[in-house]
């Protein structure tokens, strides 16, 4: 508490009189263009990363960076946080882009990848069973990331299988239809502070280093 306190302090003092005007436009709305999804974890800082600013992202943070898939109730619709969060912003903003940010070392999928989860968090447990199908995909011998430990393998393989999950919701789909919408996969190395995408025509992750994001926008053009 008292790094954040001071931290504060100094933002009041050095950073709010440069970003005071900005915050003062943003508190007439906001216009993403990115819906980010990301792990919670603490050392996964995408407006750091990925050097965005305040309004650029509409971020969704969870442990594992997981996505439910679209599923109905029986009396009617049911929705979870995510599925809300998702729905927001594809009616409601400008998305554009949506991006799964999975992460190497991530605690979650190490977790997943073991089959153990402690006995007091029964929550967590039940939260993981939307990886269950990356850890099959793994175990059925999938050979992405192979160069990559299991654990770090596996948060490769769920940053695909997530965005399947995502493909699972209508207003997805129907925004990828009308060509309004693109899914992009990627990858943060913690020990390498490098950012991947996920590359379909060499199935792999490669680092998003210059030429490689030219080659990305002038593949799909720039939208900004």
């Amino acid at each position: 508490m008292k790094k954040l306190l001071n931290g504060i302090v100094d933002f009041r003092k050095n950073v709010r009189p440069t970003v005071k005007d900005t915050f003062a436009l943003l508190a007439l709305g906001q216009r993403p263009d990115t819906l980010f999804i990301a792990c919670s974890d603490s050392r996964v800082v995408p407006n750091l990363f990925a050097s965005t600013e305040p309004g650029d992202l509409f971020v969704i943070r969870n442990v594992g960076n997981l996505i439910p898939p679209f599923s109905e109730g029986e009396s009617g619709p049911h929705f979870g946080s995510e599925a809300a969060a998702i729905q927001f912003a594809l009616t409601q903003l400008p998305i554009t882009e949506i991006v799964v940010c999975g992460h190497s070392e991530c605690g979650a999928i190490g977790a997943l990848a073991q089959g153990q989860t402690p006995d007091d968090a029964p929550a967590l447990s039940c939260w993981l069973r939307h990886g269950g199908s990356s850890l099959r995909k793994l175990e059925a011998g999938a050979k992405l990331g192979g160069h990559l430990e299991r654990h770090n393998q596996l948060s490769q393989i769920n940053v695909l299988e997530q965005l399947e999950h995502l493909k699972s919701y209508p207003v997805v789909r129907k925004r990828i239809a009308d060509d309004k919408l693109r899914l992009h996969g990627w990858y943060f190395d913690i020990k390498g502070a490098e950012v991947y995408a996920y590359e379909p025509g060499e199935d792999r992750f490669r680092v998003i280093d210059e030429p490689y994001a030219v080659t990305l926008l002038k593949r799909h053009g720039d939208r900004s």
